[in-house]
């Protein structure tokens, strides 16, 4: 592409964005940035000090200095905590609730939302999360917000920990996610909201190559 452009897709969990994201960036040639993944690390770097998710004060204690780096290896994202590849670690069950909890917190959204600044000042990039078209990059060149019903979050989620060989419940999957909602659009700073800009994509009742053909019907326009 000849000139920087910057897409925002924003959503709950489990609505695709972050499979749209990827595809989407593929087809573009252009970066993707997968924010989750970096407060998923962070989380995991708490886990392993001990501090409690929810404890601002001591998240505090660490997230100026974290050892954070989000590298491009054959084209994949991979994200490295203190020098260790944690790309499949953050996947993890026990994370998702865990990277929930500290992304509410002020100091944690501040210095995420700094580096992933930087990068997309850099070059073309899509990014995917819950405040990146209303706060992180507010003068994003196309921004979406990406939705489906509570049922078929929990669905798609239950398969994908399934395939991998976890086992799940899925009431609790179900209970999980709207927990998740609820923290995610209740939390003081930065919460998760459609921008006011935003184009609002339900993919309940479409495929992966029918949202990608919806969205780029926009940005080729």
């Amino acid at each position: 592409m000849d000139k920087i452009i910057r897409i925002a897709l924003d959503g709950p969990s489990g609505s695709g964005k972050s499979t749209i994201a990827k595809r989407l960036s593929s087809k573009l040639n252009i970066l993707y940035l997968d924010t989750g993944a970096m407060y998923r690390a962070t989380a995991l770097k708490a886990i392993a000090l001990g501090i409690d998710t929810l404890d601002e004060k001591g998240v505090s204690t660490f997230i100026d200095d974290i050892n954070l780096e989000i590298k491009y290896i054959d084209g994949t994202q991979h994200t490295f905590l203190d020098g260790e590849d944690v790309s499949e670690r953050i996947r993890e069950p026990h994370v998702s609730m865990a990277a929930s909890n500290i992304s509410s917190l002020k100091c944690v959204r501040l210095k995420m939302v700094d580096m992933q600044r930087k990068i997309a000042s850099q070059m073309s990039c899509v990014l995917d999360g819950r405040d990146i078209g209303s706060y992180v990059l507010p003068n994003a060149d196309y921004k979406f917000y990406i939705t489906a019903s509570t049922d078929v979050r929990a669905d798609r989620r239950f398969k994908e920990l399934t395939l991998k060989g976890h086992k799940v419940d899925f009431e609790e999957l179900k209970q999980e996610i709207e927990q998740r909602d609820y923290n995610d659009k209740t939390r003081d700073f930065s919460p998760l909201k459609k921008a006011e800009d935003a184009i609002e994509i339900d993919t309940s009742y479409m495929n992966i190559e029918q949202v990608i053909g919806k969205v780029l019907s926009y940005i080729e326009k």
